[in-house]
């Protein structure tokens, strides 16, 4: 038989290659480290393709700038498409935008990461611009600060969706993520962020001086493993400290299981409010203090419509607690999505207005400015909600607390509850209805980014859903109850029977006083550091 030529793979076109599909692999690695996969220890060198296609692939010239943001970009869409890709069951066309504008946040950081980041070569020096370790350290310290910096952005730009921040994926490593109560889940991020930074560095510098046959020491490795040990350690002393004194507070959250469509479906009216009734009345038999219902659980406005209000003010009165539901509410200041807590058998009304509206859940950018906004929604949102203006904190009677409601996505938005903490609340309740979402990894993420705010402000949480997770998380983001079945479901309709430890004179935490002080103090060093590379190029 002739010998057959193995066809050799051409250099040129490796080269130009493979910096796109590192960017690829770093977005799929980041997918797998969230729900339904929850690998979040893959979170430490998920970024490391991606770093090493911006810092080891560059190509000098004025392209370069829009080669680094479209690599950026590149796991920025992989990432979002396929860790938000449960919002195709409310619109396929608003995710797709979602994620086209949620993706140019790792474009903007892969830019920044290439043209400031990088360490520039040294004067007179021979050696490869790798193999300065304080070079090196500093380069990954800005590289995480401006990812900390565009998250933190992200949180507030356009109403904010700070969904998914890449600290979340260490949801379940408890000790590590405890630095939350100091820097807020940005601090985890800056970690990770140093982390694949380092590691992308390390690999090259090992294998340059392996093939220059002289090794030196890793300080930058070296310093990044003592700042995640050091992070370890504060935790495990957290969660290892002595308990402290605390009111106990019973409740039971009713889960309905009611379907979206069924909850439109203004046929199914007096079907939702009996089987909430019904729920209710086997939950009061166990005499909680604190009755829940979740999100929007009222087919209409509870204070507008006679059966609404005759079906939740006949469990109130029967009730010797208080009770805490979701509602819509209209009355002359606007259109609201709201929490009312019913005290003294029904007596007595307070009221929460929803803070922070979903965009394209709860309200159309730019309705009337753009119309194509409007037509990707449809008839999913036919009228836009007005959004409340204070954090109002709820005095419960039968209990000397005072309950922070948080309604929706507003348990994954950091100030929001930190309003509520400065505010007096000792414990949260979230109230939110994820059925949109059907039986997707939505709702599991949506509790994954809750976790953090009870870190960050040492609060406990009871969240009542209408569809799952019904869950409580303690001051330590330790989940205590959770309404599943053996199998591990969560969509069902039960009731959560619970009692939770609700600190008296709980002490603000550093974050709860200062808030997002270190993503702040990250974008200054990324701005600052802008400004100097800047002047040394002019």
């Amino acid at each position: 038989m002739g010998s057959e030529r193995v066809p050799r793979i051409d250099r040129a076109l490796l080269t130009s290659v493979w910096p796109w599909a590192a960017a690829a692999i770093s977005g799929g690695l980041l997918v797998f480290c969230y729900a339904p996969f929850s690998w979040g220890s893959l979170a430490f060198l998920a970024l490391a393709p991606l770093t090493a296609a911006i810092w080891f692939s560059q190509e000098w010239s004025r392209r370069e700038p829009l080669r680094l943001f479209l690599l950026g970009y590149l796991t920025g869409f992989v990432f979002f498409l396929g860790s938000l890709s449960w919002v195709h069951t409310v619109t396929v066309p608003g995710l797709l935008l979602l994620v086209a504008y949620l993706a140019l946040y790792p474009g903007l950081w892969a830019i920044f990461t290439g043209l400031v980041a990088r360490p520039l070569p040294r004067a007179g020096s021979e050696e490869p611009v790798w193999f300065g370790s304080w070079s090196n350290l500093r380069a990954a310290a800005l590289a995480a600060a401006a990812w900390v910096a565009l998250e933190w952005v992200r949180g507030w730009m356009f109403s904010g969706f700070g969904w998914n921040s890449l600290g979340v994926a260490l949801v379940d490593n408890l000790p590590l993520i405890q630095i939350a109560d100091i820097t807020g889940v940005a601090g985890v991020s800056f970690l990770l962020v140093m982390v694949s930074a380092v590691a992308a560095i390390t690999v090259l510098r090992l294998r340059m001086e392996i093939a220059r046959g002289k090794m030196r020491g890793h300080y930058d490795f070296s310093i990044v493993v003592v700042l995640v040990a050091a992070a370890f350690s504060y935790g495990a002393r957290k969660l290892t400290a002595p308990p402290t004194g605390g009111e106990d507070l019973t409740f039971a959250a009713v889960q309905a299981n009611i379907p979206i469509n069924e909850k439109r479906d203004p046929a199914r009216d007096a079907e939702i409010l009996a089987i909430h009734d019904r729920m209710s009345a086997t939950a009061l038999a166990m005499h909680p203090d604190l009755l829940i219902w979740p999100e929007a659980a009222t087919p209409h406005p509870l204070f507008l419509d006679q059966r609404s209000w005759q079906a939740v003010s006949k469990i109130a009165k029967g009730h010797g607690g208080d009770f805490l539901l979701g509602t819509v509410h209209y009355d002359d200041f606007g259109d609201f999505n709201s929490a009312a807590l019913l005290t003294g058998h029904g007596s007595q009304v307070q009221l929460y207005h929803k803070m922070h509206l979903v965009a394209f859940g709860e309200y159309v950018p730019f309705r009337e400015s753009f119309p194509l906004f409007a037509w990707i929604v449809g008839d999913l949102v036919p009228e836009d909600f007005d959004a409340g203006r204070t954090a109002e904190v709820m005095d419960l009677a039968v209990r000397p607390i005072r309950v922070g409601p948080l309604i929706c996505f507003e348990d994954t938005l950091p100030y929001i509850a930190r309003k509520f903490a400065t505010g007096g609340a000792q414990v949260f309740v979230n109230l939110t209805n994820d059925a949109w979402f059907g039986r997707s990894a939505g709702p599991e993420q949506h509790r994954a980014n809750a976790v953090f705010r009870t870190i960050e402000t040492r609060l406990p949480m009871i969240r009542a859903a209408n569809s799952g997770v019904t869950c409580v998380i303690d001051t330590f983001g330790r989940e205590t109850h959770r309404l599943e079945e053996t199998s591990g479901n969560t969509f069902f309709d039960g009731i959560l029977f619970g009692k939770v430890s609700v600190p008296q004179t709980p002490s603000p935490t550093f974050y709860t006083l200062n808030g997002d002080l270190f993503a702040k103090v990250c974008a200054a060093f990324a701005a600052a550091a802008c400004v100097v590379r800047n002047r040394r190029r002019m």
